[in-house]
């Protein structure tokens, strides 16, 4: 069992001196058909082809894992045994010059079954078969639900009856739910699986891409990343569970369709200060900031379980006898980075007493350095530029305005900010009204993700743009590498043309002057 909700997930490939946790884990996964590999077939493995033996580990501890080799297509496309891929002697037939990838077996520990990682290792697959490119991924697939319902279907009724969704098998269920089909039926292919009656499926996922060429290691830096923007509709809520259950659909939704980050608005919790109605407005932001804590957690939890990167907006926090405005990064792998609101507005000083933060910082992801700005402070240009100086690629901005002409200052100065600093930046924002709450009754909105403006990039610099006032989710894929190609090569560059001999900046010191 977990000893607590601290969650710390890294993918990487799987090293020789792991096979005591790869073997730990296969006994409790496989108790029913063998248990562990033994150590020469797995660190056969591992040498002849190490890319594509990975692992996902919680703190240092090997929680979920992938065993996986090169074949010919055309042999294992057609009917095969297990043992045609592993020999009496546990040797797996991998081939070098093959031209699919064959899954052997994926095995995710009991306590982590709720964090989707069997969906992250098979994602990982697909990666790493576009881009050795290569045909398909194949894999012999158990059905050990059909154990329960022999006796009232044929083996080939259950898979279309699973196929149509009217039963629910663990393992097939799953490889249909990540784009595997089934290709054919194969019979005895692992005699000594007594749930699946030695039948498996032969499941599929094509390469559309299989005409593209390029070079593979895990972890390295994407190249396109998806945002998604939750533009949140303000509605009163009788719970702090309520108001989560709204957040957790949008989070599942986004991470149905592969986003790599989830972007919340300001203050999107703010509807818990209707819960305490009889409290002034000073003593109301304070009451919401008791939430912020477990708020962050289960936000924690949801960025894990869905593997996607959460910019959850901001929160108040209380730090000592300080009020603060705090937007946090909850990373898939189980981190979690804070960025402070830096300028507080009028409105906030006055009715909420908020402290504004000290520093503005770029923090590392799996899919590329961001910074966050919150509302306000992305009419400052000077924070963006010192995000820049840190090499930032998209900033997020979570606002909340209640005007059109407030959120045109957000919009425009983020558009501004695109352009000066060579990143993109994307910005989120909530719609409709609290009636019963002080200082948020409305709202208005339009997210929308914005682009250098050059040729490499859309005629208006804007990627995306949702509907005004209407609550949705927005998606929006930026291409990194062309952040790269404009600050050598577009029609102005900007960054490398600043006149650092006429002006500075920084917190305590000036920036550094290219030599």
């Amino acid at each position: 069992m977990r000893e607590n909700n601290e969650t710390h997930l890294i993918l990487r490939v799987i090293a020789q001196e792991d096979y005591s946790q790869v073997a730990e884990l296969m006994d409790l996964v496989y108790a029913d058909i063998g248990g562990a590999w033994p150590k020469e077939t797995i660190q056969a493995l591992i040498k002849s082809f190490p890319d594509g033996q990975i692992c996902i580990e919680d703190k240092g501890k090997i929680v979920a894992a992938a065993l996986t080799i090169k074949v010919d297509y055309h042999r294992y496309s057609f009917v095969h045994k297990y043992r045609d891929l592993v020999s009496d002697q546990h040797i797996a037939r991998h081939n070098e010059k093959g031209d699919a990838l064959y899954g052997l077996d994926v095995f995710v520990h009991p306590d982590y079954r709720d964090f989707r990682l069997g969906r992250r290792l098979y994602d990982a697959r697909k990666e790493l078969c576009r881009a050795l490119n290569l045909k398909a991924i194949l894999a012999g697939g158990r059905i050990p639900g059909y154990k329960n319902h022999a006796g009232e279907y044929t083996v080939a009724e259950y898979i279309d009856k699973v196929k149509r969704r009217e039963l629910h098998d663990p393992i097939l269920s799953f490889q249909l739910a990540n784009d595997f089909d089934v290709k054919r039926l194969m019979q005895g292919y692992l005699p000594q699986d007594i749930k699946s009656k030695g039948f498996a499926t032969l499941l599929e996922w094509n390469n559309i891409l299989f005409e593209e060429d390029g070079d593979f290691t895990h972890g390295a830096e994407k190249a396109i990343v998806r945002i998604g923007i939750v533009q949140w509709q303000m509605r009163a809520v009788i719970s702090l569970e309520d108001l989560l259950s709204q957040a957790e659909f949008f989070v599942d939704s986004l991470s149905d369709y592969q986003s790599d980050f989830a972007l919340f608005p300001e203050f999107f919790s703010a509807p818990l200060m209707g819960l305490a109605r009889d409290k002034n407005s000073v003593e109301a932001i304070r009451f919401l900031a008791g939430f912020t804590e477990q708020i962050k957690n289960r936000f924690s939890q949801m960025a894990v379980s869905y593997n996607i990167n959460i910019i959850a907006g901001s929160m108040p926090l209380m730090e000592g006898d300080r009020l603060c405005n705090v937007a946090y990064l909850l990373h898939r792998d189980g981190r979690v980075d804070a960025q402070h609101k830096i300028h507080i507005t009028p409105h906030e000083k006055r009715d909420w007493v908020i402290d504004g933060g000290g520093d503005v910082s770029v923090f590392d992801t799996d899919a590329g350095k961001v910074g966050i700005l919150t509302c306000y402070d992305v009419e400052f240009p000077e924070l963006a530029r010192l995000l820049a100086d840190q090499g930032v690629q998209i900033i997020f901005v979570p606002f909340w305005t209640d005007t059109k002409n407030g959120y045109l200052r957000v919009r425009i100065c983020s558009q501004a900010r695109a352009i000066e600093n060579e990143c993109y930046v994307a910005i989120g924002g909530s719609v409709g009204n609290l009636p019963r709450v002080d200082n948020v009754a409305i709202q208005y909105a339009q997210s929308a993700v914005f682009s250098p403006s050059d040729v490499y990039f859309p005629h208006d610099a804007t990627i995306a743009e949702a509907t005004p006032n209407a609550e949705m989710i927005l998606f929006a894929d930026v291409d990194l590498e062309k952040l790269k190609l404009l600050s050598t090569e577009g029609s102005v560059t900007n960054l490398k043309d600043r006149r650092l001999d006429l002006y500075r900046l920084g917190l305590d010191k000036p920036l550094p002057v290219d030599e």
